[in-house]
């Protein structure tokens, strides 16, 4: 079991946001108000034991999706669509940290727009923002920015990287401590960390039916983004990952963080982005194609995390909020760093550039659940728009060579008189039977009432002539359903009542099969089946030589 090799698991900003919600849904503040401390101590903790059953009823799900295999959903999630996600994940965490940033105590916004509601929010507290907090967040970046920047430029040069993060934290902690900047300047500090493990306590399951709605937003979002995020840095560090494994430590995690009164978990971006900034890119559990100098960068921030819970949390009380921020802001740069790639991507492909800006737009717009539906949604739509946007093309002989290529491009090709050779570069499914059967009565001169002239591809003066042979290339039909092959045996039909030879060459056995299901073999004979259009073509100028002399036309 294990994350992504360079993953780092812990709390996502955006996920809490969601749990938040949630529990406020849940565990109402009571209308008055007005609550003795033993009624908020009871408060708190039903809304503790809410948010533990969300992390137990979402990782119940992942290991659900783990036991059906459905680590297969992340093909779905294209690289634009990870990538805007990301990016756009990244704009909500760092909104999330200004309040913390200037020292302004703002309520939490959740749901569609909370994003903006947040900047407004932040823009019209601003003149009461804390100067000793902005003071202290802007030399927290004004050390960490060029730190991490030589980091990155000086990698190969430095033993280790420089330990920025933990210079100001220790600065920081010094420094409020020594000069009671937390009581003289009203600077917002962690305080008191608790110690030690809760007790192990299960979670209320009669809590499960209620907050299953809840807890599947949770999970989608809990794999989308850590699918993503490894997806990402397994591109840049050239590894592969196993979809379902994430799904199973996940799965694990939140389920056994769940009897420690946790919240939902997931990958995080900003401690990700530590970790890989520290050189840290291979877990210790990943035992393949690891160097020999292993790097134990995550088993480290385990013992870190487990040191601070049992001992050094008090060390830890006077750090300043905004130094936290800081750090959780400078460590996104790559994620932000990303858009940077949308010109290439614009000069690459225009539709894949707008289902970047469509994932994006609505991520930061609405909010990451359903930021990442419509991307899935409308990057699924534009691959069926593009399916059912293929054209049909004109096949001729290249001249010299045994090759058939598209009439258009005006090479020097062979045509025969008579003989059409045609090919389908899609899929042929319920969505693009009507453009198969449209596109063949163009080229072939089919209409209901009768016969027409038929289309062709060769130059403007051509004159077309009655076509008696027809080659249908179905290499490029991946795969046909039930309409598709249906929509075949009809054309068969229509070509032998008008006269013109069906030929079909290079179906694949999964759609040879799907036709002859559909009762093709009722209309033609497996003689007029072919392996390659080449041997069509031969059969069909046999054909044609029997009935006619023989004449081509060359196409320049």
């Amino acid at each position: 079991m294990q994350f992504g090799a360079v993953l780092a698991a812990g709390t996502f900003a955006v996920l809490s946001l969601m749990t938040g919600s949630a529990v406020e849904r849940l565990v109402p503040e009571p209308l008055g108000g007005n609550l003795s401390g033993i009624e908020r101590e009871q408060l708190d903790a039903q809304r503790v034991g809410a948010a533990a059953a969300m992390a137990f009823g979402s990782g119940a799900l992942m290991l659900g999706m783990f036991a059906l295999q459905l680590g297969v959903l992340s093909t779905f999630l294209s690289e634009p669509v990870v990538k805007a996600l990301t990016s756009g994940a990244a704009l909500h965490v760092l909104v999330s940290q200004l309040p913390s940033l200037l020292g302004l105590p703002l309520p939490r916004q959740i749901g569609c727009f909370a994003l903006f509601k947040t900047l407004a929010a932040v823009l019209t507290a601003l003149p009461r923002s804390n100067p000793a907090e902005l003071t202290i967040s802007a030399l927290s970046l004004a050390l960490l920015v060029p730190v991490k920047e030589l980091n990155v430029r000086f990698r190969d040069r430095l033993p280790t990287p420089i330990p920025g993060e933990i210079v100001m934290v220790l600065l920081a902690s010094v420094l409020c401590f020594t000069s009671s900047l937390d009581t003289r300047y009203n600077v917002q500090i962690v305080g008191l960390l608790p110690g030690g493990f809760p007790r192990p306590l299960l979670p209320n399951l009669a809590e499960l039916p209620r907050i299953v709605a809840d807890s599947l937003p949770v999970a989608l979002v809990t794999f989308a983004v850590s699918a993503s995020l490894a997806s990402i840095y397994a591109d840049k560090y050239s590894y592969t990952i196993d979809s379902n494994q994430e799904l199973l430590a996940h799965g694990v995690s939140n389920l056994i963080s769940s009897l420690f009164s946790c919240f939902p978990n997931s990958a995080t971006l900003a401690t990700t982005s530590l970790l890989v900034d520290a050189g840290g890119n291979t877990q210790l559990l990943r035992l393949r194609s690891t160097p020999p100098t292993l790097q134990l960068a995550g088993l480290f921030s385990c013992a870190v995390v487990l040191s601070v819970l049992l001992w050094l949390g008090p060390f830890f009380y006077y750090l300043p909020k905004a130094v936290l921020a800081c750090i959780n802001i400078s460590s996104m740069r790559q994620m932000f760093f990303q858009m940077q790639e949308l010109p290439q991507l614009w000069r690459i492909s225009r539709v894949d550039f707008a289902v970047w800006m469509v994932t994006w737009v609505a991520v930061v717009t609405l909010s990451v659940d359903l930021g990442l539906a419509v991307g899935v949604v409308f990057s699924m739509m534009t691959v069926v728009c593009r399916t059912q946007r293929v054209q049909c093309l004109a096949l001729g002989l290249a001249e010299g060579t045994e090759l058939y290529r598209p009439l258009r491009e005006r090479h020097k090709l062979l045509q025969v008189p008579g003989l059409c050779i045609l090919s389908y570069p899609t899929p042929l499914y319920f969505g693009t039977r009507g453009q198969f059967r449209r596109t063949l009565e163009r080229h072939l001169g089919l209409r209901e009432g009768g016969k027409e002239t038929p289309k062709t591809d060769g130059p403007p003066d051509a004159v077309a002539e009655p076509i008696r042979v027809v080659v249908l290339d179905c290499s490029g039909i991946t795969f046909a359903d039930a309409a598709g092959a249906r929509e075949v045996v009809q054309l068969s039909r229509r070509c032998r009542d008008a006269g013109i030879h069906l030929l079909l060459a290079q179906c694949n056995a999964s759609v040879l099969g799907t036709l002859t299901q559909a009762g093709l073999l009722d209309r033609v004979t497996p003689e007029q089946l072919f392996v390659s259009v080449q041997d069509a073509a031969a059969h069909a100028l046999e054909r044609l030589e029997s009935a006619g002399p023989k004449s081509c036309t060359v196409w320049v």
